[in-house]
């Protein structure tokens, strides 16, 4: 039987032998996620430090121990100063923003934007998202391709409203993002377009099979906003101040949550919903078609969403600095 201090040396030369450039980290997560899965007391974490304006990565390789807590590895390039150590003493190593005087450090944004999530899960969701996809992207076989990158860049810029070059420039020096930084951002975002795209094309019809009444095309009407106005006319009257009227044909789980389950004819609330109330009308609702490529789509998007729940549930996740 292998003891910690053979894991160790084994770890040792693994890490020697990851590339050290951009384009093979997915290369060495690859590396890494199979020595693990020969390994899996060890739970080995690889964390990859890209070094700013530099094609050179370096990493780290975290281990838990026997006795339960975990061990660190790095195997710098170089000078043979540790990453963390040389990036520890950087003057802004620890800084998020600054505006004039005042500082923002890691721990007090992650500090806020867990305040703010207590009531929105989803920032914290997307970071830990954000980190599963990464595992994923490092299981894909192919780098990003030029139509991938077009598309995934054209999407960011249309989302932003950066149609020329000179807001393109303008937005990049207000965030503080190089050219450089942004292409490498991008070409993660293509890669993990390229991954969601898979896994709802590989779960719509399992999860449209599975839940076809999520999938209904269902016609409704319904209005949001104060109780008391909500309760003064019909749906078809002017809306009053504060109350917003939509009319829409969606597949049922797109409806807001009152209206999902309710049969057509029927009239529902108000009832609360978000910070207001919801009185809503369902005019008509027709089956799920499972060959009309707009459900298919729907499916998808549930059944990625339902992929990547079960992936956060089984996941080890570690929040640092909260």
């Amino acid at each position: 039987m292998n003891t910690f201090a053979d894991t160790l040396a084994d770890a040792v030369e693994l890490l020697r032998g990851l590339p050290r450039t951009r384009e093979g980290v997915p290369a060495a997560r690859r590396a890494v996620a199979a020595w693990r899965a020969d390994r899996p007391q060890t739970k080995a974490q690889l964390v990859t430090d890209v070094r700013p304006g530099s094609p050179i990565v370096d990493y780290d390789l975290v281990l838990a121990h026997p006795d339960g807590w975990d061990v660190a590895l790095t195997a710098p390039t170089g000078d043979g100063v540790p990453w963390t150590v040389d990036h520890s003493t950087h003057f802004a190593s620890g800084r998020v923003l600054s505006i004039g005087d005042h500082e923002v450090l890691v721990q007090n944004a992650l500090l806020t934007l867990r305040t703010r999530a207590e009531g929105d899960p989803s920032i914290q969701e997307e970071l830990i998202d954000h980190c599963l996809l990464e595992e994923l992207i490092g299981q894909e076989t192919g780098k990003a391709t030029a139509q991938e990158i077009q598309e995934a860049s054209d999407g960011y810029r249309l989302r932003r409203g950066l149609l020329t070059r000179d807001a393109m420039m303008r937005w990049l020096e207000n965030v503080g993002l190089t050219l450089e930084a942004y292409d490498n951002h991008i070409t993660g975002m293509a890669l993990r377009q390229r991954v969601r795209a898979r896994v709802e094309r590989e779960t719509a019809r399992d999860y449209l099979d599975r839940h076809p009444g999520e999938f209904d095309q269902v016609w409704a009407v319904w209005a949001t906003g104060p109780e008391q106005e909500l309760c003064a006319g019909p749906l078809t009257a002017r809306p009053a101040d504060g109350v917003e009227v939509t009319s829409a044909v969606r597949v049922a789980r797109e409806l807001p949550e009152p209206l999902r389950q309710a049969a057509a004819g029927q009239t529902v609330g108000p009832v609360p919903y978000g910070r207001h109330h919801l009185v809503g009308e369902i005019r008509e609702r027709r089956p799920a078609d499972p060959d009309d490529p707009a459900t298919l789509a729907a499916a998808g998007r549930a059944g990625f969403t339902a992929f990547m729940a079960e992936r956060r549930a089984a996941a080890d996740i570690r929040w640092h600095w909260l």
